[in-house]
């Protein structure tokens, strides 16, 4: 059978470049040859071995490719057409996804609902960190990339930019909201654009890299705080006057950036979380106000599917948001395994890699 090179779980701490068979295309599916793809955080947890997936499993879930070859059934598309699939690849069917719940996705269950049913792409079918990778559902997932846009301007479409900006939305900013944003790492810089976007007039970024701090004015960050130097939560309620924000944005997945985005909510406010948690999470009761504060906690899963893939790419077309600068590295596939050390270890002010052929 014909091989194809792909970065494969082996074991907690080793993931390594290996040969796998192309794989076949079924009726709805797609295969795609990746020409751009990225190392996210949740693969550098699938790394350390705080997400179990399947030992040979290819990771990834970041695609920018080509269509190689349809299904028999896929209409709408042809060979040779340059495309992004998103990191939540919905059947387009379930109940879940006629909900517009993407990321819950269930079409095998009874009920059409199953938890995280939708991250596929490195989860629980090979991933994209690959020269090829088999798209599912394409015709739901597959989304047309303009000509006019490079593979690095709709890199983070398929994630970063979806999950940071899903932060805003699910956050329901409004025009003139104060928002908080705690960690400015690639999503978190995304939810700081997004939150600009959603009309948000006062932003305020919370970390400790200065190139990231740097990175959040450029995004849209009105005021940015190195927890290192103050204390962000003494930090806010004085920028805010003692209000505290409407919205927080909590993009790490720790206790203590949990905590300052809760105890910087005005009464009434929402707690926007998107981080990966590795463990317990405790609601502080007094920040909490005994339940009794109105408080919102709203958690997200990347938004997915191609409607999604074609709206973000609409507002990279549109030069609103420029998402190129977060890629800080480039690599070719024959590297990857000295990507994955640069980024799992943070270093080099590394934000994003670009994994190319």
């Amino acid at each position: 059978m014909p091989k194809m090179r792909a970065a494969i779980f082996v074991e907690p701490g080793r993931i390594v470049l290996d040969e796998k068979p192309i794989p076949d295309v079924g009726p709805l599916d797609a295969l795609v040859r990746i020409t751009t793809t990225t190392i996210c955080g949740t693969d550098v947890h699938i790394l350390k071995g705080e997400y179990p997936v399947a030992r040979g499993l290819t990771i990834g879930h970041e695609p920018v490719g080509v269509i190689e070859k349809l299904g028999s059934a896929v209409q709408g598309y042809r060979d040779g057409q340059r495309v992004i699939a998103g990191a939540i690849c919905t059947s387009g069917h379930s109940h879940a996804a006629l909900c517009g719940c993407h990321a819950q996705d269930g079409p095998g269950t009874r009920h059409g609902w199953k938890g995280m049913g939708g991250w596929k792409f490195g989860n629980t079918i090979d991933g994209t960190q690959a020269d090829y990778v088999l798209v599912p559902d394409a015709m739901a997932n597959l989304a047309l990339v303009p000509d006019r846009l490079t593979d690095e301007q709709v890199l983070m479409c398929p994630d970063i930019m979806s999950t940071g900006f899903s932060g805003a939305e699910s956050g329901a900013i409004r025009i003139g909201d104060t928002v908080a944003v705690f960690a400015q790492g690639p999503i978190g810089l995304c939810a700081t654009a997004g939150a600009r976007l959603m009309g948000a007039t006062t932003i305020i970024a919370v970390d400790s890299v200065p190139a990231r701090l740097e990175m959040a004015h450029r995004m849209g960050a009105d005021h940015v705080i190195d927890f290192t130097q103050a204390d962000p939560v003494a930090e806010i309620m004085r920028l805010t006057d003692g209000r505290g924000v409407d919205v927080s944005i909590e993009a790490l997945g720790r206790q203590q950036t949990f905590e300052g985005a809760l105890r910087v909510l005005r009464p009434g406010g929402t707690l926007s979380s998107l981080g990966v948690y590795s463990g317990d999470l405790k609601i502080p009761f007094d920040a909490f106000l005994a339940g009794l504060g109105d408080h919102t906690i709203r958690t997200t899963l990347c938004p997915g599917g191609k409607e999604r893939m074609r709206r973000l790419m609409d507002v990279i077309a549109s030069g609103r948001v420029d998402t190129r600068p977060l890629v800080t590295h480039r690599f070719k596939l024959d590297r990857i395994e000295e990507a994955y050390d640069l980024f799992a270890n943070q270093r080099d002010g590394v934000l994003k890699v670009a994994i190319t052929p």
